[in-house]
């Protein structure tokens, strides 16, 4: 996850977690809080998780023979601004956070960006509950007897734990192990769905009486409203011609107008629709909380924010970041529209963007670190990049099956070694570990506290590594 603070931020030092921090560029100290001007990730759906829903038990075997009985099923989340979505499981030894944040994210950006069988997860996805809500046919297709919703739940999400974490894992009910086995042969490689909302490039500069841009705009809904935000006076958002803008269809373009005579400044704009989010899509969490994907969505609400810097003279720069799963960092592209050269500092390295130039670097990352980074530049320009990167799942013999919730919203209870794998305790009842609910007293992955010390000095928050999951 990538969340971008622009100038006029309260100047907070970054966030790190045990496993480091990179602090790449000018990192900000301490200083008077005010408004934070928080610019979005680069667009779509954010909602925050509700917790395992609709379930039933699995088995997982370690290769060291011992058994943990797990819960199996869907999850709910509420999407931020109005929705709802129901996802699976593609990280089953990794905990979730209560209350968790997510964000929708491309494949190449969670740990599907390696796995050659992400097409048939999406297969999966489409061919089984709750796309597929006939559940006697389901049941029909699998050679199953009868399903209910909680093992055509179980068994689905036991087909996609074996392809997106290669994890010998079985349903616990006959009848939806039927239906995980049908799932996993028949499951055919698909393309990657498409995202809800996307604004490319996310960020643009150029000189005052300049259209600046084209910023395209990409996305699964009919049309997209466009606002302004806070600008100089008479900076307007306008399309090729030089109309002003108030809605935008997919392939749509968008300028920002800039007069003459306005003096240097930045300003942005939001874009937001009402659509329902593909099949398929990767949902991460910036709290180390097991990553999901989408597995059917509401009429939901999808944002998305692009940002424009102008001045008359000089370097006039436009920063945006993205992490790379593939490269194992975080992608900084900058452009320079000025009339002299942009230099940076990134990773202890210094950089220049010529006038008319764009460049992008990559800034390594580890697996799990936290970053947090901010580039500077002329006319006041700041921008600070935070997140952790999160592009490998955990593996069931890396470390400890997470525990579990004790309600059935959101899990079931403490997790369970062989002997109790057989037991007849229902889901949500007794004995049952949730994949992905931290415990009573979670270790969650996410908690940092902060170290200010004295005179103003950077403020550094810890996090624990994503393998050191509940039960520690």
């Amino acid at each position: 996850m990538i969340s971008v603070r622009r100038r006029g931020s309260a100047r907070l030092a970054a966030a790190v977690l045990a496993s480091g921090l990179v602090a790449a560029g000018a990192i900000a100290t301490a200083a008077p809080a005010v408004a934070d001007d928080t610019v979005p990730f680069e667009g779509g759906v954010t909602a925050t998780l509700n917790g395992l829903e609709v379930f039933d038990d699995a088995v997982i075997t370690h290769k060291d023979g011992k058994k943990q009985k797990v819960g199996a099923g869907l999850f709910g989340m509420t999407v931020n601004g109005g929705g709802s979505l129901q996802t699976y499981c593609i990280d089953i030894a990794n905990p979730t956070q209560k209350k968790a944040q997510y964000e929708e994210k491309s494949w190449d950006q969670t740990s599907l960006h390696n796995n050659a069988d992400a097409g048939k997860i999406r297969w999966i996805l489409q061919n089984s509950y709750p796309q597929v809500n006939d559940l006697a046919a389901l049941a029909e297709a699998a050679g199953a007897g009868s399903l209910t919703e909680k093992t055509a739940a179980a068994g689905t999400q036991v087909a996609i734990w074996r392809y997106s974490d290669q994890a010998n894992v079985e349903a616990k009910n006959p009848e939806a192990e039927k239906l995980a086995d049908y799932l996993e042969k028949s499951a055919q490689n698909l393309e990657e769905p498409k995202a809800s909302l996307i604004l490319d490039p996310p960020a643009v500069s150029g000189k005052p009486g300049d259209r600046l841009g084209p910023i395209k705009v990409q996305t699964n809904a009919e049309s997209a409203t466009v606002e302004p935000g806070a600008a100089a006076a008479d900076v307007k958002v306008v399309d090729k011609n030089g109309q002003p803008v108030t809605s935008v269809a997919n392939g749509g373009e968008l300028f920002f107008d800039v007069p003459t005579d306005t003096p240097a400044g930045s300003t942005s704009l939001n874009v937001k629709a009402t659509t329902k989010v593909e099949v398929g899509r990767a949902f991460a969490s910036p709290t180390k909380s097991q990553t999901q994907i989408l597995a059917g969505s509401s009429e939901s609400t999808v944002t998305a924010t692009a940002t424009a810097e102008w001045a008359k003279t000089g370097a006039v720069p436009a920063v945006s970041a993205t992490e790379n799963c593939t490269k194992g960092g975080v992608d900084v592209t900058a452009s320079n529209e000025g009339d002299e050269p942009f230099t940076f500092e990134l990773g202890g390295q210094k950089h220049t963007i010529e006038a008319g130039k764009s460049e992008t670097v990559t800034l390594p990352v580890k697996e799990d670190q936290a970053y947090k980074f901010t580039i500077t530049g002329p006319n006041g320009f700041e921008k600070t990049f935070e997140g952790v990167l999160d592009c490998e799942t955990v593996g069931t013999d890396e470390g400890p099956v997470p525990s579990s919730e004790p309600s059935p919203a959101t899990a079931g209870g403490s997790g369970d070694e062989a002997g109790d794998a057989d037991s007849d305790t229902p889901a949500g009842e007794g004995d049952l570990a949730e994949t992905g609910s931290s415990s009573a007293t979670p270790v969650i992955a996410g908690v940092a506290f902060a170290l200010v010390l004295a005179g103003g000095a950077t403020v550094f928050l810890l996090r624990r590594k994503k393998a050191a999951t509940a039960g520690e």
